[in-house]
């Protein structure tokens, strides 16, 4: 077996240990090695928030580490493979031979709690390195050969590295391998073989932005009334139907009973209010049936958990990646305001933690991701209410984060007697890769939806 006893952090005969806890550990490794899945076992769960450098002692960080190579290769991740992987790398004796790995599968209760597992992992990682760091930033300190500004970069340094690092993966990628990726791509585009973006199915925004671009996150926002979710759900079905593309919608205000009944108001063009009180026509049973079927083929998924943490969206964005075989094509919040973990008292640095946490992830998975937003009350004051970038509510890390901000306005909404009746404005205020500017569309209020000018 492993030499080492647990070692419980705070532990007061244990003060001159490093943070550890080898039962953490061996609880961790016995998942790996009883959910073995490359898709959706434990390992790739974890994958992405755990490394080697996260477990204390030497012979796990072996066993993960193989663990880890078997998991990247498409390999599962069982007692076997990693015996072999260890005994071809020749460590296996190094970490306690196979009974030791066999050991690590005893009083093993399943990988239900592997995220929970990771995270306190990680932890112990992050006190150990703020150890280490805190006696280098001593001897900086009393270091004579760094003064002036070098002294306090070097410190801001040491720190982002035990803080920062923990989980760190090469991504360094040599720039002519770039760049036949990106002829590639150049040729099977203009050969009509592959798309730049997802098309959201409205045609003048799709030609503005080439389709929403994978791995890019997309705020829409706008004042309360001026169509946010129908908006989300128009593209929804859009991206669902149009290109064939699994979408998840986590919809935090409205329950998912609500948004069917959206969607298919939208769908049948009869109102939400005669849908839920079933006063339908003869006539109208067909088309409404028809409805319902189109509908029960396009590939969208709805969560309504209320109030869910980044790290739970997370992991069932991941789930449903992995379920799909990797081709989500968006995922919808609604709306971003409502997301937090109510541990922090700045609201704007909260929301700016969440929105990069966002967009992270849709790098990691490769998906556009469409959060929508409040706006902030100031645009009822002004004369012309057209929204700008600086009136979105908490808006430091939304500005920052996001790749594409589009802004929601109805003229009519304010002045029910203008020109621009049933008219809708998708205002680009910031596009990362592209032209800003104004796209009109259809709004049809009473079946909840957006329609391109000439459909």
């Amino acid at each position: 077996m492993i030499a080492a006893a647990p070692v419980q952090f705070g532990d007061p005969t244990q003060d001159q240990m490093p943070p550890h806890d080898v039962a953490l550990e061996r609880a961790v490794l016995g998942a790996l090695l009883l959910d073995t899945d490359p898709r959706t076992g434990a390992l790739a769960r974890i994958a992405d928030q755990l490394s080697d450098a996260d477990f204390y002692l030497a012979g796990h960080v072996q066993i993960y580490r193989a663990a880890r190579a078997a998991y990247e290769a498409g390999r599962h991740t069982d007692l076997i493979t990693v015996t072999a992987a260890l005994r071809q790398a020749d460590t296996l004796e190094a970490v306690g031979g196979t009974a030791a790995l066999a050991s690590l599968l005893d009083g093993t209760i399943g990988s239900a709690a592997v995220d929970l597992h990771a995270a306190a992992l990680r932890e112990l990682a992050t006190r150990r390195g703020l150890l280490a760091a805190g006696d280098r930033l001593c001897r900086l300190a009393h270091s004579k050969t760094i003064v002036g500004d070098d002294l306090g970069t070097t410190a801001r340094d040491v720190l982002d590295r035990a803080l920062g690092t923990t989980n760190s993966v090469s991504t360094l990628t040599p720039c002519s391998d770039l760049l036949a990726e990106a002829f590639t791509e150049i040729e099977q585009r203009s050969q009509g073989m592959v798309l730049p973006g997802v098309p959201c199915g409205f045609y003048d925004l799709d030609a503005m932005t080439q389709g929403f671009q994978r791995g890019d996150l997309i705020i829409a926002a706008g004042r309360p009334s001026m169509g946010k979710t129908a908006w989300a759900l128009g593209v929804a079905r859009n991206v669902a139907a149009g290109q064939k593309l699994p979408v998840a919608i986590f919809s935090l205000e409205m329950s998912k009973q609500q948004l069917v009944y959206r969607l298919l108001s939208s769908e049948v063009a009869m109102e939400t209010s005669r849908l839920r009180t079933g006063r339908i026509a003869q006539h109208e049973w067909e088309p409404l049936g028809m409805a319902i079927s189109a509908l029960s083929q396009f590939p969208i998924q709805i969560d309504d958990t209320p109030m869910p943490t980044t790290a739970e969206m997370r992991t069932k964005a991941r789930q449903l990646h992995a379920q799909q075989g990797g081709s989500l094509g968006l995922i919808i919040i609604d709306y971003l305001q409502l997301m937090g973990e109510g541990n922090s008292d700045n609201r704007v640095q909260e929301l700016s933690k969440i929105t990069r946490s966002l967009k992270g992830l849709a790098r990691e998975l490769n998906v556009p991701i469409m959060a929508l937003s409040q706006l902030n009350r100031g645009v009822e004051s002004r004369t012309n209410k057209r929204p700008v970038m600086s009136d979105l509510r908490d808006s430091g890390g939304l500005e920052q984060d996001a790749d594409l901000i589009l802004m929601l306005y109805r003229e009519e909404y304010y002045d029910p007697d203008t020109a621009d009746r049933g008219l809708a404005e998708v205002i680009i205020t910031k596009h990362r890769n592209g032209p800003t500017g104004t796209v009109k569309l259809l709004f049809e209020p009473q079946f909840t939806r957006f329609r391109n000018l000439q459909s």
